[in-house]
Formats: structure tokens, sequence, C-alpha cells
């Protein structure tokens, strides 16, 4: 795209003082186009960044090798640059704003020298939204912009979008040189332009600057100051027999299920669960009263290890086409392999690019734990009509979840919106291997948000709270737990599509029905109060999935006590309440 196509005077001089910093041999404005996509894909086929895939099979699909020291977002190396260190929060590295900006300033100076500076402009939210943004990223990187594509609507139409003097938050990346030592993350949230700088990594959430850096961090931060939330959230759509639909958001740190809750296919001929979105939602007061959400996303950048026909056939037909996969392994015949997809053919060409053979267990995994597929949307078969709609979908529901092996029970209604903020702050699950270090920690990840944050978690709870008393039609909240186990390690629950069950009954109780029990720490079904046809049990499982143990929460008060010490002054009185009226009830 030539940049005549634009006559946005500050976009115009912000990458020409780019151009002037990063020193590249060209510049090339993107357009968003299949020509332009198959020029970037030629342009990295032949400089061996991309690697073709079974054409046959995987039409369109193609693989990226990053960096050994490259394949994670880096939140140690992340880092919000507010002006005070108290507006980052303690979850939260903070570095001041001029210090960032030299810092980083010094390692762009020069780092394109001798390639391509690529214009990547992109909306995130659906073209023609109220709720949507304009974000630009310039870049050294062609994976970055061909990912861009997909994840975003990328190119003519956000400039389009953008007119002569809209805003647009800017971000500026470069891989640089891709020293793990000099690898920074700067978010700017105070600044008027949003900026968002990134530099030593090629990787996922560090490079691709509209994801958790623009619509979880800087987002973040532009709801606390315009009345709306920025969330580390699905969004699905449950339509009835009768063909009445309505819509949960839901939060869940990694390792819980939240893609293939995202992509559930109903158990149930003749109910339909359909994708809204898979990991962000942003949401706003409609003039309804009631809370509305769109995915400011146009694509899936989903863990590939785990992924099968079994455990997300939804996500499998998805990514068969116009996938770019990154570090995952490939077979002789040309297809992306991954542990989890099925079993292992006589030889495998690993992530770093070693051919072994199949069973070679003891030269490591062939897939990089963290490796990725990014796909587009539209192309899940489970994606719902109204997963563009410009004013969104409204909700009915908010679910929390996490990886318990007891304590939680399997579905839990919150008793008002300030309960269930207390639910949502004090959310916990254990660690498991994919997340390294000791496995079955219980680590506290309020709203899932934690690395997401782009300010005080403290005033992100009173923000929360605040938008309580602004909604009219507030949602109801939930927490679901898919995880608890019995006492030989065994899954109690079955998961997977039966987490349509605790869905259901949610809904129930939505409308005002539902058979439930009030206990001490909300409301929970009766242990035939769901929908259990066709679901084979042993004798005192449900019992077990909603039990409330008081010795256990009592201990839960103590743990949770400690979590809230760490927002000190900012913790919400709200919060302390909910915490000391739990105390009373649990005895």
């Amino acid at each position: 795209m030539d940049k005549t196509l634009t006559s946005h005077a500050g976009l115009l001089a912000w990458v020409e003082e780019s151009t002037r910093l990063c020193q590249p041999e060209r510049v090339h404005w993107c357009t968003g186009s299949e020509d332009e996509a198959q020029w970037l894909i030629s342009t990295m086929v032949a400089a061996k960044g991309l690697i073709p895939l079974n054409h046959d099979e995987w039409p369109n699909c193609y693989l990226h090798r990053s960096n050994p020291n490259d394949v994670a977002r880096v939140e140690d190396r992340t880092f919000i640059c507010s002006q005070s260190p108290d507006d980052a929060g303690p979850t939260n590295h903070w570095m001041a704003p001029d210090e960032a900006k030299k810092l980083l300033y010094s390692i762009f100076e020069g780092s394109m020298k001798g390639r391509t500076m690529y214009v990547v402009p992109y909306i995130m939210g659906p073209a023609g939204s109220p709720f949507s943004k304009v974000g630009v990223e310039i870049t050294d990187s062609a994976y970055v912009a061909l990912s861009m594509r997909i994840m975003t609507r990328m190119g003519k139409i956000a400039l389009e979008t953008l007119g002569t003097e809209g805003a647009f938050v800017p971000g500026l990346h470069s891989t640089a040189e891709l020293d793990p030592e000099k690898r920074y993350i700067c978010h700017f949230p105070d600044e008027k332009e949003r900026l968002i700088l990134s530099v030593n990594s090629g990787y996922g959430g560090n490079a691709l600057l509209g994801k958790k850096c623009f619509a979880l961090r800087i987002a973040s931060a532009l709801a606390r100051d315009e009345g709306w939330l920025a969330e580390h959230m699905l969004i699905l759509e449950l339509e009835d027999p009768q063909g009445e639909k309505l819509y949960f958001t839901g939060a869940f740190p990694s390792a819980c299920g939240k893609t293939n809750l995202a992509m559930l296919e109903s158990i149930f001929p003749d109910w339909k669960v359909r994708t809204i979105g898979d990991d962000i939602a942003w949401l706003r007061i409609g003039e309804d009263g009631r809370l509305w959400a769109v995915n400011p996303e146009a694509g899936f950048f989903g863990v590939a290890p785990g992924t099968s026909e079994k455990t997300n056939p939804s996500a499998m037909e998805t990514i068969r086409s116009n996938t770019l996969f990154t570090n995952v392994a490939r077979t002789d015949d040309g297809d992306p392999w991954w542990e989890g997809i099925g079993p292992a053919p006589e030889f495998l060409t690993d992530w770093k690019g070693e051919r072994r053979p199949g069973d070679d267990t003891a030269g490591g995994r062939f897939s990089q734990p963290n490796s990725r597929f990014t796909a587009p949307a539209k192309q899940c078969p489970t994606i719902s009509p109204h997963w563009e709609d410009p004013q969104g979908v409204p909700i009915s529901g908010i679910l929390f979840g996490g990886r318990r092996n007891d304590t939680m029970p399997l579905v839990l209604e919150a008793n008002s919106w300030e309960h269930g903020v207390f639910l949502g702050a004090t959310m916990a699950s254990q660690t498991t291997a994919a997340a390294g270090g000791a496995q079955g920690v219980l680590r506290r990840d309020p709203m899932a948000m934690l690395p997401f944050c782009g300010y005080h978690m403290g005033d992100y709870f009173a923000h929360w709270l605040e938008m309580g008393k602004r909604i009219p039609n507030p949602p109801k909240i939930f927490h679901v737990n898919w995880f608890q186990k019995d006492d030989e390690g065994n899954f109690l629950w079955p998961g997977y599509g039966e987490n349509l069950r605790p869905l259901l009954w949610a809904r129930e109780r939505i409308l005002g029905v539902g058979e439930a029990i009030e206990t001490p720490i909300g409301t929970v079904p009766t242990p035939d109060g769901m929908n259990l046809e066709g679901l084979s049990l042993a004798e005192g499982v449900m019992e077990r999935l909603l039990e409330v143990n008081h010795d256990r929460w009592a201990q839960e008060c103590d743990a949770i006590a400690k979590h809230f010490e760490t927002f000190g002054e900012k913790l919400p009185p709200a919060l302390s309440a909910e915490l000391e009226a739990l105390r009373q009830r649990v005895g």
C-alpha cells in the first residue's frame, strides 16, 4: 500500500520518525490483500522462514520455527510504564516512561538496517463497530505482518476506518538481534496515544501487538478511563430447541479448558453452542441496560499440544487450511504434528529441525510445549453468525473458573455482583506441567488477568465493582471447576462436551428457574438439579462434586486474606467485607 493512500498527518509523521530511527532498507505499507499475503509467504519461504506443509491435506498451511530462545511470552521482561509505580501496582513490572523510551530507542536505533519495515494498520473489533479501535504496528517481521492479517482486520480497511484524524494506538516492534537479555515489551497507558514498544522477540504475544499488548494491557486502561471492560474471556452462544439465544463470557487461566469450552460441540442434538470468541472480550453497557460484548480479534492463536479430534474437533477443522503453525513438529509427509494429536509416525522432524525416530522420547518433545496455530476465526465450524455483529452480543452470564482438585464445586452461582467480583478476584488454579516449575501449586489469577491487567489490580477490582453499580441489568456470575479429583487422583467429572450440563443449569438460573441449594459459599445445583440424561456417574459422585467442605473453606479464607494483602490499601472495602461475611458463614 502506497502511503499516499492515507493523509493522516499523525500516522505519516510517526512512520517517518520510526524510519529515521530504525533505518530500514525499504518501507512497505500493508494492504491486507490476498496477493500481498501470498507475496509475504513466498518471500518467507525463499528465506527459509516458512516451510510449506502437505498442500493436499493442509492447503495453504505453513510452518514457522522461532529462535529456541524465543518461544513464549516473557512476563519478567514485560513492563507497564505508567508515570507512577503505584499505578502499575504489585502484580506488574514497572519502568519509568522516560527511562524505558531511552533504553528501547537505543536498541531500536538502526535495528532494521537491510530489512523491510512493514507498516501494519489494523482494527481490533468488527469493522464498523462503535466498540472497535485502530492500531498501527510497525515491524521488521514478515511473520508478524502475516499473523496480524489473520488475527485482526488488517490493511486498507483499517486506514479507511482511521480516516484523516482518527485516534490509533502506535506500536513499534523489531526482532533486532533476538537478544533475550535486551528483550523488552513496554506499555505506556498514561500517554495520549497509549504507545507500545517491543524489541528482541518475534514470538506471539510479545510481537503481535494487537493481542495481549493492545487488546488487554492497553485496552484495560482505556476501559477504566472510558467506562467499559477489556477482559481475558471467551464468548459463547447457547441456543435452546426453540431458537432462543443466550450469551456467556468466561475467564479461565491456562490449562483450564477455555478454548475447548469456546468451541464446545453440543452433546444434545436439539441444543446448539456456537463460538463468538475464544480469548478476549470487550464489554460495554448497552442502551438497553445490559452488558454487550465483542470479540476484538479475527483469528485464533491457540496452543497446539493437546488439541485433537477428541479434545477439540472444532479447532481441528478450523486449522485444516490457511493456518500458520509455529514450533510444531513435521512428518515426512509434510503434515504438522504435536503431542496429543495422535500416534507418532516412524519419523518426525522436531520443532528445532532435527529428524528423529518417532519413538525417540529420550530426545525430548517433538513440538515445543507452547507451539501454536494461527487460524482465521471465520473457518471455525461452530462460529456464530453473530460473531461480527457491530453492537456485539448481550451477555447474560459470566463464568469464572480454575483448576482445583477440591474445595471449589462443579458449578456455583454468586449471591450478587459484589460476590461475583469476589469470586473472580480470588480465582485460583493448580499449576500443570504445561506451566513449568512445580506442579499442583495453587496460584491466584484474578479474573485470569494477572499477566494482562494494564494498571493496579486493586483499582481494577474497584472498576469492576463500579461497573456493577452502572449496569441496570447485570449478568449473573458463576464459578465452575471441571477438575475435582477423587482420593485416587482420578477426575470426578468427565469434562469436554459434558461441560454443557453445568452451562444449561446456569442458563436456568439466569431465567429464574433451576433447582438449587443455598450454601455458605453461594448457590449450587441440587444433586439432581442438572440434566444428567445419558451420563453415567458412580453413586455419590454428584454429591461430591457439589459439596461444600467447611474445614477446607476456613483454610481458603486464610489463603484469600493473604492474597488480598498483595493489594494493600487499594483493595476495595467491598471485597474485604465479602471475605469477612464468608468467614462468618463457613464458621
